[in-house]
This record gives C-alpha cells, structure tokens and sequence, in this order.
C-alpha cells in the first residue's frame, strides 16, 4: 500500500522558501504529521504517513509554495499553525475530506509601508481577523499571548494607512495593575503615554518608526483617554479600545455609543485579568453577557492554544487555570471565569 508522497518543485528558490532555514518548516511538519519528510533535489517527499496526513501535506505544501511565490518567507510558526487548522478539521465532514481552516491565508494582513505579511497562527486568530473585516464592532477576548491587540492594531493600520480609514484612534481604561504610580508629570499625551505603551509596541513592530510619526503629525493617530470620550461622534475612523476587562458598565456603555457613520471598533480585553475592586463591575463581562445576540457585533474568543508569544505562557496560563479549578485565589466565587465566559461562550458567525 502506498504510505508517500511526493512534491516537485520547479526552482531552487521556490524549495529554499518552502523548507525554511535548515529545513525547520519541514520539521514542523514532521512532528505534526507524523512519518517522515525528506528534501532530495528539488523533490519534498513524505514517507510512512496515512491517508488523511497525506492529503494534509499536500495541502498545506500547496498554501506554503503560493505564499512563496508571492515573496514571503513562511516561518516555522506560520507552518505549525497552517497545519494544526488543517488538523483541526473533521476527516469525515462532506464525505470524508479533511476540512481546510478559512483563516490563514484569507485572513492575510498586508499593511502598506509594513515590515511583513500578517498571518493569523491558529484558526481562532483567522476568524478574529475575519470578524474584524464584516463587522462594525468586534470583541476580542482571551488570555495573555494571543494576539489579541496585536492583530487589531495591524487590521486598524492597514485600514488607515490604505485611505481606507481616515485615523485610528486609541483608547482604554486608566486603571493599574495593582500598583499605584501616583501623578504623572506632562501634558494629556505625556500622561496617557505609559498606559497605551502596549499599542505602540505592536505598531512598532509592524511599520517604521518614521511612518508612525508622520501618521502622528498629520493625526491620523489619535490618543483619546477613555474618561474623554463622553460627547464626541467618531467617524470613519477605527477605534481600538484596550484592557476593555478594566472599564466600568457605564464606560462600556458611553464607548459603544460614540461609534459614528462609517467607523469600526475594536475591543480587547483579557476576562481573567480584572483590575477593578469588584470583577462583577467590569464593563466587558457585561457586554459579553447582554450584547451576544446583536446582528453585526463579533464576540472573538482566544484561548490558552491560541498563545503566540512565547511558548512558556502557555504553560504559565494552563497552571494559573488549574490552580483556579482547585480553589485557588483566582475569583471569589472559586468558579474558573473561562467556564463561564470562555470556552462555555460560542462565536457568532458571520
């Protein structure tokens, strides 16, 4: 019976992009795979693998070799995700083929002036990024480590630095983690500088210092404190609304309705990381529970697979959450927060 496969590429560059430094993509198959892939020449081949993993390989080698061609070169993370969606789907859907994840390249992120391709890593972030695209309003909701921000300050750049968008604006609740840094010296901007740091690092990340500043000089970047949003209209704009775990209902309540003709909003925020004196107060908890079923507003949830940042805060926020289960400090009920708003909650579809 034959267990292999074999892919033939037609230049060396195109082989060179597919494989990845030191054959690390090809690694990255292997071990999510399984069987054997080995690099002869300008031939990808896959040995001692059924059926299904086969028809996953070449797949996954058909996105790989397309994203190359178009001048990218795939990461080993883009390969481990590109694979772990195709696993994800059920080998038995429509007649027995697996089901291919919508998110990776649909839900590309080409950002003018930008560093690199945003890919999505897992299928939830695909569908985050989606639900940015057809909707209004999105939330987006999971732990440390998803790309939660990250991903909304790359969709709001490429909106706005696209014309698509006249200006982003910035936003969130002026609450500290458990420590208190009195009075801060500065104007408005200086102020609020250190709460919205998170933002600018991930627009650092994504385009040239050079483009932020000229986005900021000519305002296309706004930094608008949440306590002064009360009043104003914003249109045809994106607003980011970060840490939104942290707002009160009224806060909540005040920053939805600013949302004008023509604008988008985002917002952020980790359930498990509540700052304010009482969780039942936080303004993203309600929205969660009371908004769920409006037409044209996406609840994205990420979860503890979803964790790109580093490999250890997986591993650091499965045992926060164990300790939860246990009876741990982390909620004054003893009940984990993510069985209720987490995995518990589904997405809405789009």
């Amino acid at each position: 019976m034959e267990d292999s496969i074999t892919i033939v590429l037609d230049s060396r560059d195109l082989l060179s992009g597919v494989c990845g430094a030191n054959d690390g993509n090809l690694r990255v198959m292997e071990g999510s795979l399984g069987g054997r892939i080995a690099a002869r020449g300008n031939e990808i081949r896959l040995e001692g693998a059924d059926g299904v993993s086969r028809e996953r390989f070449k797949t996954a080698m058909d996105h790989l070799i397309a994203v190359v061609r178009q001048g990218d070169n795939p990461s080993p993370e883009y390969v481990r995700a590109l694979v772990k969606d195709f696993s994800a789907g059920s080998p038995t859907e429509n007649g027995g083929s697996p089901r291919e994840a919508p998110a990776i390249n649909d839900a590309m992120i080409q950002i003018p002036y930008g560093f690199n391709r945003v890919f999505p890593r897992s299928r939830n972030q695909g569908l985050y990024i989606l639900g940015m695209r057809a909707c209004d309003i999105c939330f987006g909701i999971g732990p440390a480590g998803t790309g939660k921000t990250f991903l909304a300050i790359a969709e709001a750049l490429r909106l706005v630095l696209s014309k698509k968008m006249r200006k982003l604006v910035l936003t969130r609740p002026v609450v500290e983690a458990g420590e208190s840094l009195g009075f801060l010296p500065g104007d408005l901007a200086q102020k609020i500088n250190p709460y919205l740091r998170p933002l600018y690092d991930a627009m650092e990340s994504l385009v040239p210092y050079e483009v932020i500043h000229r986005m900021e000089e000519s305002r296309a970047i706004e930094i608008a404190p949440l306590a002064y949003m009360r009043g104003r209209s914003l249109n045809d704009c994106v607003v980011i609304l970060d840490e939104a775990q942290n707002t009160s209902r009224e806060q909540m309540k005040m920053f939805l309705t600013r949302i004008g003709e023509g604008a988008r909003a985002v917002i952020t925020g980790d359930i498990t990381q509540v700052d304010l004196p009482r969780r039942e107060d936080s303004g993203l908890l309600h929205a969660v529970s009371i908004l769920s079923g409006i037409q044209g507003i996406q609840f994205s949830f990420l979860h503890t697979q979803d964790v790109v940042r580093h490999p250890l805060i997986r591993k650091i926020i499965a045992a926060y959450e164990e300790g939860e289960r246990q009876g741990g400090n982390g909620s004054a009920s003893g009940q984990n927060p993510r069985d209720k708003y987490g995995q518990g909650y589904r997405e809405k579809k789009f």
